[in-house]
């Protein structure tokens, strides 16, 4: 298991990459492409080809543990959903870096962006947004506002970017995202659904020099998790955890 599967419902690493230019998706390129990674991770069996144009093959997700791999007009990405452990989702990961540029016809002059994404949710039915502000607070400022009488809180997604080079190239992010709506707040009518954490590391690509994808990814990789052990699960992971615990 991973360091975090006792702090959430779920949790996931996530890969993203961003082309400047569509990619190919005509049935040959599609299938071989997938067929390649099929071969890697045979219990990736489940193929769809979705509404929005958006290719999918994913293992089943009812096994609780799943591997999943996307392909979009200007987008690739692949995901381990409660991975035995951080290198198990590595590998996965490094496959789909590995063999993309061969089937996807791409190279470093398309890419725009690589992310790497540590996700965390949390199965809730109640008001996401005010167990967010009671779990980490609002800054001393405003912490008032939560005291006027008869006030609720229906929207409450925190939100924060950094860039982590003086060329601002490399950036992370940690963005929370609640289900909740209005309605769901004035009838009481609660559904159960996740609140969701997510940390990403983003690397432009441009003036990479002679680094490989997976290069890049194992050095955001290691940066995601250090900045999460040491920032994120105190300060956000861990106070949500609490505090929803203490609610059920």
């Amino acid at each position: 298991m991973t360091p975090y599967s006792s702090l959430c419902d779920d949790f996931g690493v996530y890969t993203y990459v961003n082309t400047k230019m569509e990619l190919p998706t005509s049935r040959e390129t599609v299938l071989h492409f997938f067929n390649s990674l099929q071969k890697s991770f045979p219990p990736l069996t489940d193929f769809e080809c979705r509404e929005t144009g958006e290719y999918v093959l994913e293992e089943d997700r009812e096994q609780g543990a799943y591997r999943w791999v996307t392909l979009e007009n200007k987008r690739f990405s692949s995901g381990f959903v409660n991975p035995p452990t951080l290198e198990a989702a590595d590998t996965h990961h490094q496959r789909l870096l590995e063999v993309a540029p061969y089937h996807l016809d791409f190279g470093a002059l398309d890419c725009e962006a690589l992310d790497v994404l540590f996700a965390f949710d949390f199965v809730f039915t109640g008001n996401h947004d005010e167990v967010v502000a009671e779990a980490l607070g609002l800054n001393t400022t405003l912490e008032s506002l939560l005291q006027i009488p008869g006030s609720r809180v229906i929207n409450y997604e925190p939100s924060l970017m950094l860039a982590l080079d003086e060329a601002c190239r490399l950036q992370c992010r940690l963005n929370i995202e609640t289900r909740t709506n209005a309605f769901q707040v004035r009838t009481g009518q609660f559904a159960e659904s996740p609140i969701s954490v997510y940390f990403t590391v983003r690397q432009y690509w441009g003036r990479q020099g002679g680094k490989t994808f997976g290069e890049s990814y194992q050095q955001q990789r290691q940066i995601c998790q250090d900045m999460v052990d040491n920032h994120i699960v105190p300060a956000v992971v861990r106070p949500l955890f609490q505090t929803i615990a203490a609610k059920q």
